[in-house]
């Protein structure tokens, strides 16, 4: 195998395309989430120099920003969350590097919003294009979780990483935090003397070269702030091919190399369908329990929860969904956090396409019904106005509206463009969009007027089917969405009815060769609650309680709690303690908080489980444990 070229080549009419598109969509985005105002002055690159203080759980150092003033009046307004600010000086570029001496510049900072934090504002003198801003990350940052050693596998050295998605990267550096702006930047990380030995510094860049506790950095392809990613631990790597590898803790890095051995070949298969991998490398790191999201798709560094190391692949699907973000997410982005689902949606699809093309289409199938499943019950629970996938996020936090809905709904709306026009045709088109939009962040208006442009105004017959405004901006879904049929799952259906209905015994279900999604479909189509001796049943005869997949144990200790099976509770709390993504964790805390004795029970897990979770995941069980 040939390695790729990472940047694909682009005709001039199409740059010349996509910087028309450039500009109308600087002109145009207004991002509520953000203090900056990048059409007046704009982020292009930003020089990191931090140390990493593990005893006071700070970073500590300064972030350089290189300028571009289309206003030569207006401040420079950047995000911050509770950064402790030392100084800010000004200077100028001269031959491609920041001058040597540098005027200190007057600086205020506003008013803390409880949801944006607050606007760090800059006086520009005149002809000034690089801000130098001293600084230091505060120990509760809601983008850093900082971890003691027995939190860690390893449980001999602590542990650091980030997670910016949504507005996180102001906690840990003063930036303009919106992805409607793109900026290149490179990093020297700094690690403590006494832990300069154990220690490895990892970004979402290219390693540029380390020695004595000192680790360099460069990302030369724009990127939004919520991109940037650090992790500092013991952590060893194993290749998995020619252009990726995985990073993980000693006790975990051969579990987990098994697990995403096909890495390379899920890179070849969405190349062969969309186009080459433009980011040259891609690494997984596989964080301590405590991360909470399945994955982040950093370029070149994918972080992901250890929870989907189910030891037979089955839960390989998040790999998957993270290599598809290096097209639609990292290349082509969502410009405003309203816009979410044009990241996620279209991910969600191609995840689907990749697994059929290298594990078959009966594995999409299994994928896609459990899917449609998850996006029925939130569309039941939801409000209407979060079934949108043109979400409205005046006066809320980004992080509170995340659901299932943009990735799933999404993911059909795309699925039903695929059965109208035909998979050469649509995938020609998603081709085209990615080429076309490449290193851009764009909004749901312009996709869509791309989408109407360049596809539905080619056949308008078949555009007819395609109710665009529908599926985008109403809530619920349109009819007929498309319903996939898994025969496998169908057999197993059966195999729960029969049960159910007294047909068979547990012990003469055959799971010997059952994947996770099999599992899945079994327990969720069973009634709930069951009574507590057919839990018994099944629990004796499938050992559920013990099973040391994560994906099946949660949806088992759900149907536990609902049932009042309270030998599996001990292992609720331990799952509870231990594990911290917040996909598992915050279901099972609404469950408990249904009735009395659960709500006892939840408050006192709680308050000895809430020091382990990362920020993020604390803020979401905050709201349901009160």
């Amino acid at each position: 195998m040939t390695r790729r070229t990472a940047i694909a080549t682009i005709t001039g009419s199409t740059l010349a395309l996509a910087a028309c598109h450039k500009k109308r969509n600087m002109e145009e985005v207004h991002d509520i989430d953000s203090f900056a105002h990048p059409t007046q002055v704009r982020v292009k690159h930003c020089s990191l120099d931090l140390t990493v203080n593990f005893h006071d759980k700070k970073l500590e150092g300064s972030a350089g920003l290189n300028l571009v003033r289309t206003d030569p009046k207006a401040p420079l307004i950047l995000d911050t969350r509770d950064l402790h600010i030392d100084e800010v000086r000004c200077g100028k570029y001269q031959d491609g590097a920041p001058a040597s001496s540098y005027a200190e510049c007057k600086f205020t900072i506003g008013n803390r919003d409880p949801i944006l934090g607050s606007p760090l504002t800059v006086n520009l003198p005149a002809g000034t294009d690089y801000v130098l801003i001293q600084y230091a990350s505060q120990p509760e940052a809601s983008g850093l979780q900082w971890l003691e050693p027995h939190q860690t596998a390893g449980r001999r050295h602590p542990f650091l990483y980030s997670q910016n998605e949504s507005i996180h990267a102001r906690s840990w550096i003063p930036i303009q935090d919106t992805p409607s702006v793109r900026l290149t930047y490179d990093a020297t990380i700094r690690i403590q003397a006494n832990y300069a030995q154990a220690l490895i510094a990892l970004m979402g860049a290219e390693h540029q070269g380390s020695g004595n506790g000192v680790f360099r950095f460069s990302m030369d392809l724009p990127i939004p702030s919520y991109l940037i990613a650090l992790a500092v631990g013991e952590l060893h790597f194993r290749d998995t091919g020619q252009r990726s590898g995985v990073y993980a803790e000693p006790p975990i890095i051969d579990s987990a190399t098994r697990e995403f051995a096909d890495t390379e070949k899920l890179m070849e298969a969405v190349e062969d369908l969309y186009g080459p991998y433009r980011w040259g490398r891609y690494d997984l790191l596989i964080l301590p329990p405590s991360f909470p999201f399945g994955g982040m798709e950093n370029p070149r560094l994918t972080f992901a929860t250890p929870t989907v190391i189910a030891g037979d692949k089955s839960l390989v699907s998040l790999v998957a969904h993270e290599l598809a973000h290096s097209w639609s997410g990292n290349l082509v982005t969502n410009a405003t956090w309203s816009d979410f689902w044009l990241n996620e949606g279209f991910t969600t699809y191609i995840e689907n396409r990749i697994q059929e093309r290298v594990y078959g289409q009966e594995v999409a199938l299994m994928e896609q019904v459990l899917d449609r499943r998850v996006l029925d019950k939130e569309l039941r629970e939801f409000d209407k106005r979060d079934q949108i996938l043109h979400i409205d996020l005046a006066g809320r936090d980004p992080d509170d509206t995340m659901s299932e809905i943009p990735y799933f709904k999404g993911a059909l709306f795309l699925r039903q463009m695929e059965e109208v026009f035909g998979r050469p045709t649509f995938d020609e088109y998603l081709k085209k969009y990615f080429n076309h939009f490449a290193f851009q962040s764009i909004t749901t208006a312009t996709a869509l007027d791309y989408l109407r442009t360049e596809l539905l105004g080619d056949y308008p017959r078949k555009a007819k089917q395609i109710p665009v405004n529908e599926w985008v901006y109403q809530p619920g879904l349109p009819a007929p969405a498309p319903q996939a049929v898994s025969e496998r799952l169908n057999a197993i259906r059966d195999k729960a009815n029969q049960w159910a209905a007294h047909e068979t015994s547990a012990r003469d279900i055959d799971t010997a060769n059952w994947v996770t999604q099999e599992w899945l479909e079994f327990l969720q189509v069973l009634p709930n609650p069951l009574p507590p001796a057919r839990m018994t049943e099944l629990d004796q005869a499938l050992h559920l309680t013990r099973t040391g997949n994560d994906e099946i144990l949660d949806q088992w200790l759900l149907m536990s709690i609902d049932s009042g099976y309270t030998h599996a509770f001990p292992r609720l709390e331990g799952f509870l303690l231990h594990v911290g993504r917040i996909k598992y964790i915050r279901p099972l805390y609404v469950a408990l908080m249904k009735t009395p004795k659960g709500q006892a029970r939840a408050k006192e897990i709680y308050r000895k489980a809430r020091p382990g979770y990362h920020p993020i995941a604390q803020a979401a069980i905050d709201k349901i444990v009160k």
